[in-house]
Formats: C-alpha cells, structure tokens, sequence
C-alpha cells in the first residue's frame, strides 16, 4: 500500500519492475506500452502462479483424491474465494468462472434470456457498446422477437440518463450496460440506471471489463443482477473471466453449456445437475489461469484499488493536459475533471493528418503501443463518423515518462506528415 506522503509516480516507479515484459526494446527503443484496454500485463507473481501449478500441482480438480488433485483443487477454489471478495459478492457460490466476458454475457443470454425473454419484451443497451455486449442480444432478440433499443449520447459524448428514463417502460425486462466505455472513457452512471431499471422490474447486467481493473468494485451496493469481467485486463492470463450473478438469479437459472463437473446423477435417460457454481462449468475448466487469476487479484489487493484509482487519475489529468498541447487532434470522450476523475485514463483520438493505422505503425517504430480500429465499437465508431481511432488506454504502471515519449513521438509523426501535406 502506498503511503499517503508517496507521490502518485512513485506507484508505477516501484512496481514496474514486477512486470518483466516491460523491460524490453521495440525496434531499438524502450518499450512504451499503451494498449491496456486490450490487455494488460503480467505480473512476476502471476507468471510464477501458472508456472508453479504446471510445474508442481498440475491435476484435474474436484474429481482425484490423490495430492496434486486436492493441491489443484484447493488453489482453484481458493481463486474464487478471492474474486468473491473483490467484488463484494455475497457469496462464492455467485462466482462463475468463465473463459472471457463474452462467454459470460452469452450465459446470461443462453440460460435467463432464452427462459424469460418473449416476444415483444425489450432489452436496453447503450450505441456504446462492445460487440461482446451487443451481438448476444442481438441474437437473443433475433430468436425470440424481443425488441433493442439504445440509449444515444449526450453533448459531452457520455451516457444520456435522461434518454435512458424515456426509454424503459413496462415491457423493458434487461438493460446491459458497460461501466466504462473502452472507446469514449467516460463512467457510466450504473448506480442511477440500476435503480431505475430496478424499478421498472427489469434486471441489470453491468460489462465491468473496464471498470474491475481500475477501480473498486461493490457489487452489493451497485445492486447489479449480473456483472462480467475478463481476467486478461486485471494482470491475470487470456482465457479466464467470470461470472458475477446474484444467487437466486443463478439458481433459477438452467445450465449452459452439458458436460462432466455440472452434474450430480447422471442416467441414461436423464441427468441431475450440480449445484452452484458447478453448474455453470462443464468440463475441465482452465485452472492454471483460475489459479493466476486468484495471484492477480492477490496482486491488486495488496496494492488498493482505491490506490490504484487515485494513480489513474493523476495519469489521466497529465495525458490529457499532454495531448491538449496538440491542436491537429480529435480526442473524443468527455473531458477529465481537474483531477483527474471522471472518466477512464484512457484517450481514442483522430487527426486529418494521418489514418490511425498508419500512425500506431509509426509509433511503434519509436517503442510506443497503442491501439488502432473500431475497437469492437463499430456502431459507435458510426455515430462519431469516423472509421477508426487510435487510442492510448493507461494502467498503474505506466508513468509519466511513457505519456512523455507518446507524446513526443507523436508530435514527430503530425510534423512529419504535416509537412509531406504542406
């Protein structure tokens, strides 16, 4: 935990060297790493995690008796204990782990959708969203004749809550949101919207892939029906995420996917399944990378995620005061508070100058990564008119001398091309 005393670039100057992959050149230059919204990286304590249970405990869980199994079992199960206290759930039984966000949101699609959803009900999304967030109840309305609709955005480029009230009505049984948007950084306000949603009797499912990595997480005081995350953003391996669901929500609702694990008796004829969260986890589930997602949760909780906020906005403030310094830029988003707060450290931008492809190959001639396309946010990218952005998304252990060098090869780059257009 830093101390109060300890300057916030103090945070990712003692940390950084817990993350190997960053002492590294790219193309003769220091890696600068700006892609987190896409992934993370891996701490030592998480990379010893998965090499540990490969190299000392690597055994199928729940099914042995012998040592590796039961060691095997108990640092998997132990990981949901972990990510059950993260976010506050009730339960560990409320934790379902997944191989992704996605696969999670097609859970709650394939197993509460296709029971509850009918014809002529309505689900409320936001033009925001990740294709992870948006193609499931596309096809959960294809396949039973709900209707979509979708909150717009206001002046500010944010969430339109007042949109939103005008939007629910009594036929309106899901709204799916994100937290936070990976294109425009804003916040979303899931508190008001999981109220009033609630109020109407609709349940609330909350895309926290943004917001899990980067600040606390309550999901009892946010009151969400579900909330999805992917491991890969939070320091943990690619192929793990989870489920959050409220217990009764999870009971009542049928498998997804059959298999070993999810069973209790199994006939012939028939099968009885598992109770929770078994039976949501057919088949041998990725338990190294569980495992590592318990050593990332570790890993953050040692730091404070309140620690971790507070550093995030001090990086965001200084991006933002960085790239106003550069008038050929289009940064889209709502602007941070004097603080810093209010929206992710993250920035997606254009400029006439120069396609964001071509710009981010350039970029990473001079060490710097960052991210380029519609980053899965097509119909967004539409309602901005713009066919791609780039953007440079932050973590805790990016410094100010990484948004220093972005800058700087940057402005190199817009001078180079201004110049070639004269």
């Amino acid at each position: 935990m830093t101390s109060a005393a300890e300057p916030r670039t103090a945070l990712a100057d003692r940390l950084r060297a817990d993350f190997p992959v960053l002492e590294q050149t790219v193309h003769g230059k220091p890696l600068v790493y700006l892609d987190n919204a896409a992934t993370s990286q891996k701490p030592q304590a998480v990379l010893d995690a998965i090499a540990h249970y490969y190299y000392r405990d690597n055994s199928n869980v729940h099914r042995g008796v012998h040592t590796l199994s039961a060691r095997a079992t108990d640092a998997y199960e132990a990981s949901r204990d972990k990510v059950a206290a993260f976010v506050n759930a009730r339960s560990r039984d409320e934790i379902v782990f997944t191989r992704n966000a996605s696969e999670a949101i097609n859970l709650v699609a394939y197993t509460w959708g296709n029971a509850e959803i009918r014809e002529g009900d309505e689900i409320v999304l936001s033009v925001m969203e990740h294709h992870s967030n948006l193609v499931p109840w596309q096809m959960l309305a294809q396949r039973t004749g709900a209707v979509l609709k979708f909150v717009g955005l206001t002046d500010t480029q944010e969430f339109d809550l007042d949109q939103f009230r005008s939007l629910l009505s009594d036929r309106t049984k899901l709204v799916a949101i994100a937290h936070v948007s990976n294109t425009l950084g804003c916040i979303n306000p899931v508190g008001e919207v999981i109220q009033l949603a609630h109020d109407r009797g609709a349940k609330v499912l909350i895309d926290a892939c943004q917001s899990v990595p980067h600040m606390p997480i309550d999901v009892q005081a946010m009151g969400c029906d579900w909330l999805v995350a992917s491991g890969h953003k939070m320091c943990a391996p690619t192929g793990i995420g989870f489920l959050y669901g409220q217990k009764d929500l999870l009971e009542a609702m049928p498998p997804f996917l059959g298999g070993g694990e999810m069973i209790a008796d199994v006939e012939l004829e028939g099968s009885t399944y598992a109770g929770l969260p078994h039976k949501f986890e057919a088949g041998t589930p990725a338990i190294g990378e569980a495992i590592a997602l318990g050593a990332a949760v570790d890993y953050l909780t040692d730091i404070g995620m309140d620690e971790i906020e507070a550093c995030e906005h001090y990086l965001c403030q200084y991006l933002f005061d960085r790239l106003r310094e550069i008038p050929e830029l289009t940064v889209y988003g709502p602007e941070p508070n004097a603080d810093g707060s209010g929206r992710a450290a993250l920035a997606a931008f254009t400029t006439e100058l120069v396609h964001a492809n071509d710009l981010a190959q350039l970029l990473d001639e001079a060490g710097i990564a960052i991210r380029t396309g519609h980053h899965c946010t097509q119909p967004l990218h539409k309602i901005l008119d713009v066919s791609s952005t780039a953007r440079a998304s932050l973590y805790f252990y990016n410094t100010e001398r990484d948004v220093d060098a972005f800058i700087a090869a940057l402005k190199d780059t817009l001078e180079f091309f201004g110049n070639i257009l004269g």
